[in-house]
């Protein structure tokens, strides 16, 4: 076995090392900086497995590993299927700009494969990011029928408690719990999406011993994917493998390359930690910033109007959420020709000449001139059958030859990975924003890939796999260009959340539910993996699809202000009582804003019970403390917690919205008002 090679984040140490065959590398040790990790021992019963099916791979190769799962798996035209695979030199190891980075190149000379492996990390989080390129070095076309982009071998010989985020449409990132002690568990998504079934993300630990803290494994990549734990206690790991999903069989032409998305692990104490690993992660290497400027507090006029949008009552809309304090106002889906319901006028981006016979600049000048931004809601990757654009283009969509193509809400999908239609949608996105005073999109994409094959392309089985790497392209084409614009992410709600998506956007919507009860528990979820910053909510007039239990207008407040505020009722309807509520309320979130969006989270309790509290930890210049409080209305309404930073003490100021709060010894209780049910607590 060659040098091990030792990683340090600032709090742990990741291990690995040739192994003494050369045929790639092992890990050694993963865990807490100052801990000492030792490896398992081999099985003491011989077995059918071969020296490298025993071993923990950094990345396995079929024909190199030939018992266990692998991570690639090569075919070639003559069937002689499977690589054996070997490190090419010493690994190479190189400073970064506040970190390091690892890479090493494994070969198979006889096939035509080379696979180049990276690992980076930072001083500024505890992230280990991996990276695989696979490439086609020989002389004849190979096929990656599986080309995951690497695996996290964990020490957890009893097998794995695993902590997911399933669900569906409108109830997105439901924690989900699995003890695996022995065999293969996976989860994924073939909708070329993420999906709103499972988020890229699985956190594992020792069902038995909490104390050896908890392992997370993510996967950027916004499309078709697969993440599978393997638990064999006769080697005494675990090995978690993701990627694109191998559904999706991938060519390489001689000289052709494929780049995996990058594969995210951590490891940290307990859960709540391993969450905060994560915000710290993204704050650090995927988002921009967390700037108020780029998150205002929004209105959106969609459950005012839904598809009955016209100019004079969308210029009054905005008046009105001006006069609350609201920051940007954006017109939702039905702005565009033809557009009066779902079925028709999805791909024709003009203004509608019946809802704006004057185009959108009045509209924009009006919303400009009281002091808010301007959004505009599109989905440039679907196309209802009634359109313009699909009567002219019927072959840009996503289509089976000879089938009729399928259609889901009355839409299909254009196929991104033909480059016309790239080059249409960028064009179409560039006409919108430039010289119109559009500063923000929201954009949505509202139904799964389906039939997503290219008949008579080389490459046609890949057309979802490009389709993603096209959105990608597309999005960071708009960050280059526009870089004033901000962008929402959307997918019916959350079915598009990842890393990847993170990295592209400034907020995302985790889900079409704005029920207060039922979204507290999505957004509870979401929170254990991605960032204050990114997540928009609103307040809306509407009950939960599950918990129809009613919720007061500062409830709804409460549960809205945990991330990126936006307000999403008729405000036609509200009293002047309700009126000067929200606007208190906004003007409270504006003040407490720089701590939600920056500050650190700590989640206390059960969202479905009386309670539950959302806490914001503010940085060093900004040292307050923000609690969110909820209540159940059959419960008592007094609340009882030790805020989990403290760093306050009942000599310093507070203030209460909702309710009352006083000190106990180092306990603060807080006595809610029946009326209301949830309040607002400020520590500074």
């Amino acid at each position: 076995m060659g040098e091990p090679i030792e990683l340090h984040t600032p709090h742990t140490r990741y291990s690995f090392a040739p192994t003494a065959s050369g045929s790639g590398l092992r890990l050694l040790g993963w865990g807490a900086r100052e801990a000492e990790v030792e490896p398992p021992a081999p099985p003491v019963l011989p077995g059918f497995d071969t020296p490298d099916d025993l071993l923990p791979h950094e990345f396995g190769v079929a024909g190199t590993r030939h018992v266990l799962e692998s991570e690639l798996l090569v075919q070639r035209d003559d069937r002689r299927d499977g690589a054996r695979v070997r490190l090419v030199g010493e690994p190479h190891r190189a400073s970064t700009d506040g970190g390091e980075t690892v890479t090493c190149l494994l070969r198979d000379d006889a096939v035509g494969l080379e696979v180049e492996l990276s690992w980076r990390v930072s001083t500024e989080h505890d992230v280990v990011v991996r990276g695989a390129t696979v490439r086609n070095a020989g002389d004849a076309p190979l096929t990656l029928a599986r080309a995951l982009t690497g695996a996290f071998n964990l020490p957890l010989p009893a097998g794995a408690l695993i902590d997911a985020l399933a669900g569906g449409w409108c109830e997105e990132f439901t924690p989900t719990r699995v003890v695996l002690p022995r065999g293969t568990w996976s989860m994924g998504s073939r909708q070329g999406l993420t999906s709103h079934l499972w988020a890229p993300v699985a956190t594992l630990g020792d069902p038995a011993d909490a104390s050896r803290g908890r392992w997370s494994v993510a996967l950027a990549w916004s499309g078709s994917w697969r993440l599978d734990v393997h638990a064999n206690p006769r080697l005494g790991w675990v090995r978690v493998a993701a990627g694109v999903h191998d559904e999706t069989p991938i060519l390489l032409e001689p000289g052709e390359s494929f780049v995996c998305p990058e594969l995210l692990g951590l490891w940290a104490p307990d859960a709540d930690a391993a969450a905060r690993a994560w915000h710290a992660y993204h704050r650090a290497e995927r988002l921009r910033d967390t700037a108020a400027a780029r998150r205002p507090v929004t209105y959106n006029s969609w459950y005012a109007t839904e598809f009955d949008v016209g100019c004079d009552q969308q210029r009054d809309l905005a008046r009105r959420a001006a006069a609350l304090g609201c920051e940007m106002f954006v017109v939702d889906d039905g702005w565009f020709a033809g557009r009066r319901d779902d079925t028709a006028g999805l791909g024709d981006w003009t203004p509608d000449p019946v809802a704006f016979p004057e185009g959108l600049a009045p509209l924009v000048e009006e919303v400009h001139g009281l002091g808010m931004r301007f959004g505009l809601w599109v989905e440039p990757e679907g196309v209802n059958p009634d359109s313009e654009l699909y009567r002219a283009h019927p072959d840009w969509i996503h289509r089976s030859p000879d089938r009729e193509p399928v259609t889901i809400r009355n839409q299909y999908v254009l196929d991104l990975g033909r480059a016309e239609v790239e080059a249409w949608v960028l064009g179409t996105l560039r006409r919108l924003l430039t010289g119109t005073g559009v500063d923000h999109l929201k954009w949505d994409m509202n139904r799964a890939l389906t039939d997503a094959v290219r008949a008579g392309d080389l490459h046609g089985r890949e057309a979802g796999l490009q389709h993603t790497q096209a959105w990608h392209r597309l999005l960071d084409a708009l960050r280059t260009e526009f870089p004033d614009v901000t962008v929402e992410a959307c997918s019916g709600g959350g079915a598009r959340v990842a890393a990847s998506v993170l990295e592209r956007s400034d907020v995302v919507w985790p889900s079409d539910e704005t029920g207060p009860r039922d979204r507290l528990a999505i957004q509870h979820g979401f929170l254990s993996v991605y960032p204050a910053a990114t997540m928009s909510s609103w307040v809306t007039d509407l009950p939960g699809h599950l918990d129809t239990t009613p919720a007061s207008l500062t409830y709804r407040f409460c549960v809205a202000m945990c991330g990126v505020l936006g307000v999403g009722a008729d405000l036609r309807g509200w009293s002047p009582e309700e009126e000067h509520l929200a606007r208190d309320l906004i003007a409270l979130y504006r003040d407490i804003r720089p701590v939600v969006l920056g500050g650190t989270v700590q989640r206390h309790g059960d969202p479905a019970r009386h309670g539950y509290v959302v806490e914001y930890v503010g940085a060093e210049d900004d040292p307050r403390v923000v609690l969110f409080v909820f209540g159940r209305p059959e419960t008592a309404q007094t609340v009882v917690l030790r805020p989990w930073s403290g760093r306050h003490q009942p000599h310093q100021r507070m203030s209460v919205t909702g309710g009352s709060a006083r000190w106990v010894a180092e306990e603060l209780l807080v006595d809610l008002e029946p009326e209301t049910g949830a309040a607002v607590v400020v520590l500074s």
